[in-house]
């Protein structure tokens, strides 16, 4: 029997949940697996990221096996309850990082992550720039006093959020973080967002929503909704170099703020109501 697109979907989830973490090998349990199981194993067909519903979370799906010393292995085994001891565990496997090819072109250190590790919201852009390298932490140059305003005009404070990137190194350049980079970084991105667990997620900029969602798509065409994303909800807006760049798009960017801000229940500040 065919899956419907809503099941394969979710399936597809649970599929790219353990491949961000490296896991690829896997055994079965003394059971049948789930035709639907082996049905997507067998198209492994394109994976759509979507919040996992109760159906597919209750599928027996099978256990996959990896090697407790790679990073896979020292990911998933990061307890997630106590949330600064888990992100702090996320940054020490990562440790000063040779994974990629970026360590060699000038990055001064890692870019890891910065907020409440409690935070409802949480922004993730595109890649450290000069200040971001420099200081540790990222949106600190331009861009991260106009994300500040931004948050700011939410009601909210910085110390409110968590703010992280795609990547954790800044390109030689500030060049757009190629495809090898992203999916380095991909596992440990996913799991500091496994620890926050946001109510909502805000992508900044195409970059950013096309690495978290896997869609290639326009900005206006990814803005205006809202996707189930690893148990919460994403939203996409312009990332804040390009509306520094092009002002005339902040009057659009405030509209997916305002769309956030309604999802989280956050009061509407009267100086915007206007």
């Amino acid at each position: 029997m065919p899956l419907d697109p809503e099941t394969r979907r979710q399936l597809s989830t649970r599929m790219e949940y353990y491949r961000d973490l490296g896991i690829y090998d896997l055994y079965r349990r003394a059971v049948e697996i789930p035709p639907a199981v082996e049905e997507y194993q067998a198209a492994n067909s394109e994976i759509v990221p979507t919040t996992m519903s109760k159906k597919i979370a209750s599928l027996d799906l099978p256990i996959f096996s990896t090697d407790p010393s790679s990073d896979a292995g020292r990911l998933a085994a990061i307890d997630i309850e106590n949330r600064p001891v888990a992100l702090d565990a996320i940054r020490g496997v990562i440790g000063e990082c040779t994974r990629c090819k970026l360590h060699k072109q000038g990055r001064k250190q890692i870019v890891f992550g910065v907020g409440n590790p409690n935070a409802e919201l949480m922004f993730v852009g595109e890649a450290p720039g000069a200040d971001e390298d420099q200081q540790g932490e990222p949106f600190v140059g331009r861009a991260g006093q106009l994300l500040n305003n931004m948050i700011t005009a939410m009601g909210l404070k910085r110390e409110d959020v968590y703010i992280a990137n795609v990547i954790k190194c800044r390109p030689p350049g500030n060049r757009t973080p190629e495809r090898d980079e992203c999916e380095t970084c991909s596992p440990f991105l996913m799991r500091q967002i496994d620890v926050v667990q946001p109510k909502v997620i805000v992508a900044l900029g195409a970059v950013a929503a096309k690495n978290l969602l896997g869609l290639n798509d326009s900005m206006a065409n990814l803005r205006g909704r809202f996707y189930d994303f690893r148990g919460t909800r994403l939203a996409v807006t312009y990332h804040p170099a390009f509306l520094l760049r092009d002002p005339r798009q902040k009057k659009e960017a405030w509209k997916d703020l305002q769309m956030v801000m309604k999802a989280m229940g956050l009061p509407m500040p009267k100086s915007r109501q206007e």
